[in-house]
C-alpha cells in the first residue's frame, strides 16, 4: 500500500501491484486491475499484465444523458469483467489517473469498499519499466450487486446554487486560462460550453497541483497546506468541479479520500452544464479574495 500517513488506505504503489501481477490474471482471484483511458488506443498497445481496459467515455456514462452509468449498467460492465462488489479492485489511468480517479469515485458512488488507486498512474508505470503486455485478458462473468447510490459524495446543480448562497468553498479544478474564461476546454479538447468563466466564488486550485511531477499524490502535509491556504480545511462542504467531471474527481479523492474530508462532493455536471445554463451566474478573470 501507500507509505505517506493518508487519512484513507486508497493508494497502492507500483510495486504492490507487481507483486500481485500472477493474481490478477487468475479468473479465480479477488483481485482485479482496471485501466481507465479516454480512449483505449494507448491500452490496446501496452498496459499491465492483466489489466482490463475500461473506455471513460463510452463504457463509464451514459451516451444519451451523459450522465454516470445507472446502477443496473454499473453491475453490467463490471459483472461482464469479473468484477464483483466483493473484488479488491485497483484503477490506475492515463493523463495522472483523471478518469481513474472518476473511475473511482464512481465505485464508491456504488457503496464498492475495496477500490484503490495505483500511485503514480500509467505514466508511473511504465517510465519505471515495470511488465507491460498487448493481451486482452478474458474473465468469467459473475453477478454484481452494487450498492448506493451514495449521494452524499455528489453535487448537482441545486447544490451548487445553494453553495453560492452559502458561500460554501468551491474548487475549480481547471486550468488558469479556463478559470478567467479565457479558453472553454484545455487545447485539442472539445468546447462543451457556451460561455467562460467560472462559479462565483469558486478558488482556482489546480488538480494538477495534488501531484508530484511523477504522477505520485502529494502528501498529506502538502495537501492540507495547499487546500488551507485557500481557505479549505474540511470544516464545511467543500464543492468540486471541472469540465466534464474527471479532473475535479482528483480532487475529490485528494479532499475526500486522502486528507479525510468527509463532506467533499464532486459536482460532475461541471462547467458543461454550468456554462450552459440560460441565465446561471458567472465570473471572469481572477477570483475576489
Amino acid at each position: 500500500m501507500a507509505d505517506a500517513d493518508y487519512a484513507n488506505d486508497v493508494l497502492v504503489s507500483a510495486d504492490w501491484v507487481e507483486d500481485r501481477l500472477e493474481e490478477f490474471q487468475d479468473d479465480d482471484a479477488d483481485l482485479r486491475l482496471v485501466e481507465v483511458d479516454v480512449d483505449t488506443e494507448a491500452y490496446e498497445d501496452e498496459h499491465a499484465p492483466g489489466a482490463i481496459g475500461f473506455n471513460w467515455e463510452t463504457q463509464l456514462q451514459d451516451q444519451t444523458t451523459r450522465d454516470i452509468l445507472s446502477k443496473e449498467d454499473f453491475e453490467d460492465l463490471l459483472g461482464s469483467h469479473g468484477i464483483s462488489e466483493d473484488s479488491t479492485v485497483v484503477l490506475y489511468g492515463d493523463n495522472a489517473n483523471w478518469f481513474a480517479a472518476y473511475a473511482y469515485w464512481q465505485f464508491k458512488y456504488y457503496g464498492h469498499e475495496d477500490v484503490y488507486l495505483l500511485d503514480g498512474a500509467r505514466s508511473y508505470w511504465l517510465e519505471n519499466d515495470y511488465p507491460t503486455t498487448d493481451e486482452v485478458p478474458e474473465f468469467s462473468d459473475v453477478e454484481y450487486d452494487a450498492a448506493g447510490p451514495r449521494e452524499s459524495i455528489r453535487a448537482y446543480r441545486e447544490d451548487v446554487e445553494n453553495a453560492i448562497d452559502r458561500g460554501v468553498p468551491l474548487v475549480d479544478v481547471r486550468s488558469p486560462e479556463e478559470f478567467k474564461g479565457e479558453i472553454l476546454a484545455p487545447p485539442g479538447l472539445q468546447e462543451t460550453a457556451q460561455r467562460g468563466g467560472h462559479i462565483p466564488g469558486a478558488k482556482n486550485i489546480s488538480w494538477a497541483a495534488v501531484t508530484n511531477d511523477d504522477g505520485t499524490f502529494k502528501t498529506r502535509e502538502e495537501l492540507e497546506e495547499l487546500y488551507g491556504e485557500e481557505g479549505i480545511d474540511g470544516n464545511e462542504t467543500t464543492v468540486a468541479y471541472c469540465r466534464i467531471g474527471e479532473r475535479s474527481s482528483v480532487a475529490w479523492f485528494a479532499l475526500h479520500e486522502l486528507l479525510g474530508y468527509e463532506d467533499t462532493v464532486n459536482y460532475d455536471g461541471s462547467w458543461t452544464e454550468w456554462g450552459n445554463l440560460v441565465n446561471a451566474p458567472i465570473e471572469k478573470g481572477e477570483a475576489d479574495d
